[in-house]
């Protein structure tokens, strides 16, 4: 079976976002993991930028992520008309 044109932007897309989503996964992930000790100098609400990255900043920046995917997501099928519906 061959896909349509509307098949290959609705994943082109689908990609696109996918890279740049996991872009910033690997900068919290592993360029701030890195930089840990220069980040430390600043502060962020009384502690140092580098521990609070590691402790708390990372895990509601993945969470963000994974909101923003599931919305973005959820919008492109229904705009290329491949969403499931309401389940409910």
């Amino acid at each position: 079976m061959e896909l349509s044109q509307r098949h290959h932007e609705y994943w082109r897309k689908n990609l696109v976002i996918t890279a740049i989503l996991l872009g910033i996964w690997f900068l919290v992930t592993f360029v701030e993991g890195w930089y840990a000790r220069e980040l430390n100098a600043v502060t962020f609400l009384g502690f140092p930028l580098g521990f609070y990255m590691s402790a708390q900043g990372s895990l509601a920046i993945y969470v963000a992520i994974i909101g923003f995917y599931a919305w973005y997501t959820g919008k492109l099928d229904k705009e290329y008309n491949v969403d499931e519906g309401d389940l409910g």
